[in-house]
This record gives C-alpha cells, sequence and structure tokens, in this order.
C-alpha cells in the first residue's frame, strides 16, 4: 500500500491541481483513505507511482509545463486512467473506439464508441463519452493493410500512418499527398477511413550514437533496460543499432557484450548478452547521472506524460500521441511503434522511455531536435520482452518467474508472462481478463492487481 506521506501527498496534489474527474474507479478512494482500510492496491499503486523518481517529475515540470502538484496528480490519474480505460475496453467489446487522457493534469479521460446506447455506462465510470463512425477494430485492420501494402510500395514520401483514436481516423503523414493517396489505394482502404496530413518530416533511425547510457559497437547508441534471460545478463534496444553477432563496448569503452537477436525494419528490436563484468540493474540514468527506478511495464494511454533518456540528449518529457504507428525510415518501414512529441537526436537510439516507474519502450527514430522539438517513435517493450523471452529487471525484486512467452488463452497466470489488454487467464480457479499490457511480476496477481485484471 502507499505510504501514509505518500497517500496524504498524492491527496493533497490531486486538489491542488485538478482532482480526478473519473467516478467508481477502482482503488480510487484507496489513494485518500486511511491506511489499512483495504487490501486491495489502487491503479496508482500497482504502477508505483510513489516511487516515481524525482528527476521523472523535474523532467515533466520543465518540458510540460507543470508545477510539483501537478506533475504527481498527472501520474496519480493516468494510472487510474488506464484502468478505467481497460475495463471499459472489456466492456463495450467491438464498439470500443479508443480512450485518452487530457488536460494539464490528465485529469479527464474520454472513451469512444461506436453505439450511443453505450454512453450510460461510460459516463457511469466517470469518463467522457464520444460517439464515433469507426471501431478501434475497423481503424486497427485497416491500418493492417497499410502495413502490407507498404512491402511493395515506395513510401519515403509518405513516411508515418498510425490509429488516431481522437480523430478516429488512420492518419497518414505525407510529404507529398499523391504518395499517401497512392498508397491508401494500393492497401484497398476505404477513405472515409484516412485522413492525410500534410507534413515535412523524413524520420530516420538515431544513429551515432543508457537505460540512458552509451555503448559503443562502430557507432553509438543507448541502452533501453537492463533484463535477464534465465541467468544471463544484458539490456534491450534498437535493433538498427547492431546486428546478431555485433560486439559491444560500454560508455567506458570496456568490452561489454554481443547483440543475440535484432529485428530491423519491419520492427525495431534487439537485445545484447552482456559479460561477467556488467550487472543489469532496474534503473535508467535520470538528469544528472541519478538514478531511475524501473517498477514495471504497464503501457500508458494516449494523452499521458512520458519521459526518454539518451546518452545526447539525457532527459527529456512530453505526451503520448499515438500507439500502433508505422513509419518508413530510409531502411524500411516498421511497424506498432509509438508516436510522441518528446525529443531526441542522433545518439539517443536504443535509450529509455518511461512513464512515472513504468517501462514504455527504446528509442527508434524521429525527426526534429531538442533545439527546435520533433517527434519520435519508441519500440513498445512488451512486445520487445515478448518476442525474445526476456525479463525486465525492476525495483520489485523477488523471484521474476519463468521468464515471458506467449499466454495461451485462458491459460493459468504466471510471473514473467507478457500479457496484452484483453488477454484472459486463470488464477486461484477463477478466470481474469487483463485490462492494461504489462509483464507479469511476482507480487502482480490478478487477485491483487485491479488496475491490471478483472474477474471475467
Amino acid at each position: 500500500m502507499l505510504p501514509i506521506h505518500r497517500r496524504r501527498a498524492a491527496a493533497a496534489a490531486l486538489a491542488a491541481a485538478g482532482a480526478l474527474v473519473l467516478a467508481g474507479l477502482p482503488g480510487t478512494a484507496h489513494a485518500q483513505a486511511d491506511p489499512g482500510t483495504s487490501s486491495s492496491p489502487s491503479p496508482a499503486e500497482t504502477a508505483a507511482v510513489d516511487r516515481t523518481s524525482p528527476e521523472v517529475l523535474q523532467a515533466m515540470r520543465r518540458d510540460l509545463g507543470l508545477t510539483s502538484a501537478q506533475a504527481e496528480a498527472r501520474l496519480v490519474n493516468e494510472a487510474e486512467a488506464g484502468a478505467v480505460a481497460g475495463a471499459l475496453r472489456a466492456a463495450l467489446g467491438r464498439d470500443f473506439a479508443g480512450a485518452w487522457v487530457h488536460g494539464a493534469t490528465s485529469a479527464r479521460l474520454t472513451v469512444a464508441t461506436t453505439d450511443a446506447s453505450d454512453v450510460p455506462a461510460i459516463e457511469a465510470r466517470g469518463a467522457r463519452a464520444e460517439v464515433v463512425p469507426h471501431s478501434v477494430g475497423q481503424l486497427d485492420a485497416a491500418k493492417a493493410k497499410l502495413d502490407r501494402a507498404a512491402k511493395k510500395a515506395a513510401t519515403r514520401d509518405a513516411p508515418v500512418w498510425y490509429v488516431d483514436v481522437r480523430s478516429n481516423a488512420v492518419v497518414v503523414r505525407a510529404v507529398h499527398a499523391p504518395a499517401a493517396r497512392s498508397l491508401v489505394a494500393a492497401a484497398g482502404v476505404d477513405s472515409s477511413l484516412v485522413r492525410v496530413e500534410k507534413a515535412k518530416e523524413r524520420p530516420r533511425p538515431l544513429y551515432d550514437l543508457v537505460g540512458g547510457e552509451a555503448y559503443y559497437m562502430g557507432g553509438r547508441c543507448s541502452i533501453g533496460f537492463p533484463i535477464t534471460k534465465g541467468t544471463q545478463q544484458g539490456f534491450a534496444t534498437a535493433g538498427h543499432c547492431g546486428r546478431a553477432g555485433t560486439a559491444t563496448s560500454g560508455y567506458n569503452q570496456v568490452a561489454q557484450g554481443t547483440f543475440q537477436a535484432s529485428v530491423f525494419p519491419g520492427r525495431d528490436m534487439a537485445w545484447v548478452a552482456t559479460n561477467s563484468q556488467w550487472t543489469a540493474t532496474p534503473y535508467v540514468k535520470g538528469q544528472g547521472g541519478q538514478r531511475v527506478g524501473v517498477g514495471g511495464s504497464t503501457q500508458s494511454p494516449v494523452g499521458a506524460s512520458i519521459c526518454r533518456s539518451g546518452s545526447t540528449t539525457g532527459w527529456h518529457c512530453g505526451t503520448i500521441q499515438q500507439h500502433n504507428t508505422s513509419v518508413t525510415y530510409p531502411e524500411g518501414t516498421i511497424s506498432g511503434v509509438t508516436r510522441t512529441t518528446v525529443c531526441a537526436e542522433p545518439g539517443d537510439s536504443g535509450g529509455s522511455y518511461i512513464s512515472g516507474s513504468q517501462a514504455q519502450g527504446v528509442t527508434s527514430g524521429g525527426s526534429g531536435d531538442c533545439r527546435s522539438g520533433g517527434t519520435t517513435f519508441h519500440q513498445p517493450i512488451n512486445p520487445l520482452l515478448q518476442q525474445f523471452g526476456l525479463t525486465l529487471k525492476t525495483t520489485g525484486g523477488g523471484d521474476p518467474g519463468p521468464g515471458p512467452g506467449d499466454p495461451e488463452p485462458g491459460g493459468t497466470w504466471a510471473a514473467g508472462k507478457v500479457y496484452a489488454a484483453g488477454d484472459t487467464v486463470t488464477y486461484g480457479g477463477a478466470t481474469y481478463r487483463c485490462l492494461q499490457g504489462h509483464q507479469a511480476q511476482t507480487g502482480w496477481e490478478p487477485p491483487n492487481t485491479p488496475a491490471l485484471w478483472q474477474r471475467a
């Protein structure tokens, strides 16, 4: 449970900076209740908001223009909103059309649906309802067609496309509009699902250049997140930084390890196994070299705050714009990345993205810089962990479990597995449905984490 001083701080922050407007949230009352009144942790406790490093809060204040109270309130609200959005996604089924937070403290959650009869159910959970023409399922299917078409079509002039739940469309950002129209036509996608936006950006991988520390392999990249694979230690990073067999040296130029597997393009994910001189820790490098603790890997919603650590530009924060984005680099198209407003520059590649204490992903590429601003894309961490069977190193400690893999639908819950929203498991003879994507940890059993699991 949240220590009493942090409970009071969270309550004060919410009161001073914009109280949570979401009614009926699982655990909302817990964060402000006297200790001992409930045994179920709130979403904010599950997300370890109370363990968010001062460096993260400082960077949020600087880059998002927040006060200290607003930064703390925002993290609490985003944790609560993620749990409500996950529950409503399960309840609405095929009608679900996306969810996002907004406001300086993320105090408002909007949930979209294709069926007006869902509005009372959405509003009963304290969220704002929006009725739209297209479900997330329809938009995801349309984007998948664009992804397939991009394997054969030239997309350098239409390099970015994604599902934008806030505008209920698949957005294609193009340097030249005809290239976007050509891609849409080649994919056979209904034009009513697509919006073309004019853009000047031509994203590229941020080569040359741990979490946030530098490492070298001919060029320079940044460590994403320390991991383990059984007894082997190492770190997750971007695929474009190296191929399997590529040797690395650390920030101090001491021999470090070897790339074990790498995917790029298509995805942008890799992992490096390190030698016995290097020890995986549950931290990324924060402002001024301070350590930032990693509590888990619960994916944050659209509109949520997010910070990045890289060896070139250090700490910077922004917000999540879209998940499930595709972007074309000179080397080819990658899909399933997240688009953010956080700036980055060459050398930041592979570095850590974190929301509060929750790992989000590793830096892939982008456009712009940290002087004039820009857009970046990160490879989400949970698919990376699942792809390579890795276990994220976290501050929770304890046995990390058997390691991730593809969860069996309806299989037994296990620590170390990576679960996506909508997955079902059994635990203690009951069936639970996953509300937010994450890698399971000991202590995060379904009955103990209502922010992540709901009885089915």
